[in-house]
């Protein structure tokens, strides 16, 4: 009797059998298949709390129950938010207010999102790999599934990996790595060489006791496990309203401008809306406040209030002066185009630089000041939060001093060459 043979037998059964009896045999089903296709996914589940807690997630419960062979494998539903949230729906509840609900959404909201080739936008390749975690729309899940692009799409799965979706294991550093790390946030590469996560690490090996104090991204981030993951200053180290410091009022203007939420005359722009649609930047003092004070707490538990107050203030402070390096470089850019030695591009809304095209960047000396912000600069304020000073100074603020000398001379270069070029038309 062939494998189909015999699952149609054992579906024509069900039919007789008590409900619970049924679903037990239609698990055995899944189970005795998926050995011989995918034996890991069967392990993984046989090993999970799901498997084992009476009452427990059977794959009927995730997957439903239309998937019967291999011939329709697109009948398995994909667990999404909505169907951990039958279980665990404070969680559910708290994820939904968090950022990382917004991946999805900020992902498709960067400017040029759409310009990058499909090969790097499904799967684990290119932003979407990560941004995948973030909430999204039936429609967006089935046409990721289309594309093959399962992993991530049900947002939960992203930190609790199926099918043993383990608690331990996002509760574990190690499952923050595959995206808070690399060029632009570094904060793995940070908190692991920091003190934090050497003491982790000490702990985690025995040569420091179990008792010992070695906070986590966890322990930091999702105090008593609130999944609404949320920090006052944000991705972009922006925030609004205006700092009481004119100079630094100025420079934070001209980042904003940069950025696109403000136009080059200061005014605010539809892009503000979506900033603040996708939380990407704390719009109020009390927003700020409630996850500075949130923070405090955290390091109350191993400082005194007074130190943790001082260290995170420093972390602000280096914000300042990392925002007047970076205006500096953008107002030489943006004079650039007010002189027409640069050309504004049709995808810019205005004769300004915008930070956010980042590779897609139409010039050169653009190309370095996408790089000052996204790369340097995020290093210089993430390494002082992340206790990390080699990133702070020698991978984020000695790298600003050199994107800003670089950016001035290529700018005088430009402007040399402009002039060349107007004297040679004058004489034809």
């Amino acid at each position: 009797m062939t494998r189909h043979t015999l699952v149609g037998v054992v579906l024509c059964l069900l039919l007789a059998m008590p409900l619970h009896a049924a679903a037990a045999v239609k698990v055995a089903v899944c189970v005795g298949c998926h050995k011989g296709v995918s034996p890991r996914i069967v392990s993984d589940w046989q090993s999970s709390r799901h498997a084992q807690t009476e009452g427990g997630a059977t794959c009927i419960d995730c997957h439903g129950d239309e998937h019967s062979s291999p011939q329709n494998p697109d009948k398995a539903k994909l667990a999404t938010p909505e169907t951990c949230r039958t279980c665990h729906p404070d969680r559910v509840e708290q994820f939904s207010k968090g950022k990382h609900a917004m991946g999805w959404k900020s992902y498709l909201a960067m400017p040029t999102t759409h310009w990058q080739p499909m090969v790097l936008r499904g799967g684990l390749k290119g932003c979407s790999g990560c941004h995948q975690i973030g909430l999204k729309s039936d429609e967006e899940i089935q046409e990721l599934r289309k594309q093959g692009s399962d992993y991530g799409a049900a947002s939960c799965d992203a930190c609790h990996t199926r099918h043993l979706f383990s608690k331990q294991e996002a509760q574990s550093p190690q499952a923050c790595r595959t995206c808070h790390m690399g060029i632009d946030h570094p904060q793995w590469e940070m908190y692991d060489a920091s003190k934090h996560g050497v003491r982790h690490e000490l702990k985690v090996s025995g040569a420091l006791p179990e008792d010992a104090a070695a906070p986590t991204c966890q322990f930091c981030h999702m105090v008593d496990g609130d999944h609404a993951v949320m920090t006052g200053w944000g991705f972009l180290g922006v925030r609004l309203p205006m700092p009481d410091d004119p100079q630094w009022t100025d420079d934070r203007t001209t980042v904003l401008k940069a950025l696109g939420v403000f136009s080059p005359d200061g005014k605010p722009t539809p892009r503000l809306d979506v900033f603040k649609q996708t939380e990407a930047m704390r719009t109020t003092d009390e927003a700020f406040t409630k996850q500075r004070e949130k923070m405090v707490g955290v390091c109350s538990n191993c400082h005194t209030e007074s130190y943790a107050r001082s260290e995170l203030s420093k972390g602000d402070d280096m914000i300042r002066v990392a925002d007047g390096l970076l205006a500096e470089s953008i107002r030489v850019v943006a004079a650039l185009y007010k002189d027409g030695i640069l050309q504004k591009p049709d995808s810019y809304n205005y004769e300004y630089p915008d930070l956010l095209t980042y590779h897609d960047a139409p010039t050169e000396i653009e190309t370095r000041l996408w790089l000052m912000f996204l790369k340097h600069r995020m290093r210089t304020f993430q390494g002082v939060f992340h206790m990390n000073p080699d990133y702070s100074l020698w991978y984020g603020w000695s790298e600003m001093v050199q994107d800003r000398n670089w950016i001035a001379e290529h700018a005088k270069e430009l402007r040399r060459r402009k002039k060349v070029q107007e004297a040679l038309d004058l004489k034809e």
